[in-house]
């Protein structure tokens, strides 16, 4: 098979429209109501979910860094299929529960890998520099995804609220060939051996003895954690808000779009604004978008998730480009893997207590409790990742 690096490229914009047109999530706090669950189990689901991913997030990067980024995107392509299959045929929370640990399972074998893979396959043609440029368009290919499918998720659940949930199954189907046919990267030299002191000892590096790779894993799986909770947010603010349901896959739309044009342009922004100023422009944005959007209820409110969504745009690749910057191949996909179980272990700590505030209070109440929480994390973590990075971090003195 050909080594070109095009070939594994194209094969992994599949895999990530595969994962992201989502079909379902314009109207997937809509179709869990219709089966008898409040925000309460709604978080819970999620916070599941997201243990799920945790049980094998380091696990399954050492894996991909031991056994091959292939392999494991084979089997998390099957897991993310198998999935959606059980939740097409599922009508409440346990059969919901099965089908979140599952795809929890596929995501986990998936994240991590994707982007070591992608990296040294660029490196091994000696374009790491591009890295940035296509994690961008990945991540911006995977938003465009979902923003087509939240028009499309609209007008299927017109139909009924389960349609989605059966055309989202053959959707992620696709990434099953996509990643059969993918060449794994010689770059990153022999396998390695599969210990469980192995990946404690590659945990332990990440965390506590690189203070550089540690600051930066920690703000990182900050910024991810409150995208990821706003996300949640997103659909039930759109209830709040009284808007007609016919908005909700035309709204989702413009919210991806947003971060799919950010993500775009992602690594220029960097490379104009430089390190610094990216970072703490992602800073300021995030915590904006969470005040303004738990404050207002109108319309204006939008405006305020439209900033937050164009700060993530930009947040991914630049921070999963300084992550790798400072990492070797032999545990790149480990090291990934170590940031969304962060992500992840924020996400499960907090989501239902976000769910339970949610029906027990208020909607506004619980994002500006997030806003909070999020501010000081990312202020302290904001300090250890200027005292490690900076001046080094700065893309033309790296």
């Amino acid at each position: 098979m050909a080594e070109n690096p095009l070939h594994n490229i194209i094969r992994l914009y599949i895999i990530k429209a595969a994962k992201w047109f989502m079909l379902i999530m314009p109207i997937v706090v809509l179709f869990y109501q219709e089966n008898g669950l409040g925000m309460k189990e709604v978080f819970i689901l999620q916070a599941i979910y997201s243990i799920s991913i945790v049980v094998l997030e380091i696990p399954s990067g050492y894996f991909a860094d031991a056994l091959g980024r292939k392999n494991t995107l084979i089997i998390g392509s099957v897991l993310g299929f198998l999935g959606y299959l059980v939740y097409s045929f599922s009508f409440g929370f346990w059969g919901f529960l099965v089908a979140e640990v599952v795809l929890g399972f596929g995501q986990s074998l998936i994240s991590g890998a994707d982007s070591a893979l992608l990296y040294d396959t660029l490196l091994q043609s000696k374009r790491e520099k591009d890295y940035m440029k296509h994690e961008g368009r990945m991540i911006s290919a995977g938003n465009f995804a979902e923003a087509l499918a939240g028009v499309a998720g609209g007008l299927l659940a017109a139909i009924s609220l389960r349609y989605p949930y059966y055309f989202q199954t053959v959707i992620a189907f696709m990434a099953v060939p996509a990643s059969l046919t993918l060449y794994e990267p010689k770059v990153y030299g022999e396998m390695v051996k599969m210990t469980f002191g192995k990946i404690v000892g590659v945990v332990k590096y990440a965390l506590i003895e690189n203070k550089k790779l540690r600051s930066n894993i920690l703000y990182s799986s900050i910024v991810g954690a409150s995208t990821l909770t706003m996300a949640w947010f997103v659909q039930p603010w759109f209830i709040r808000a009284e808007l007609p349901v016919t908005m909700f896959g035309v709204l989702w739309t413009l919210l991806n779009l947003s971060v799919g044009i950010s993500a775009l342009f992602a690594y220029k922004f960097e490379r104009l604004f430089g390190a610094r100023t990216t970072v703490v422009v992602i800073t300021i944005s995030l915590a904006l978008g969470f005040m303004g959007a738990a404050i207002l209820e109108s319309y204006w409110g939008l405006l305020f998730l439209l900033i937050f969504y164009l700060a993530r745009g930009i947040a991914t690749p630049v921070l999963k480009d300084y992550i790798n910057r400072i990492t070797t191949s032999d545990i790149r996909a480990t090291i990934l893997s170590v940031r969304n179980f962060v992500i992840r272990i924020i996400f499960a700590l907090w989501g239902p207590f976000y769910g339970w505030y949610t029906d027990a209070f208020s909607l506004g109440g619980a994002i500006i409790i997030a806003g909070l929480i999020f501010i000081v994390l990312a202020g302290t973590s904001y300090i250890f990742f200027v005292k490690y990075n900076f001046p080094k971090l700065e893309h033309n003195k790296l």
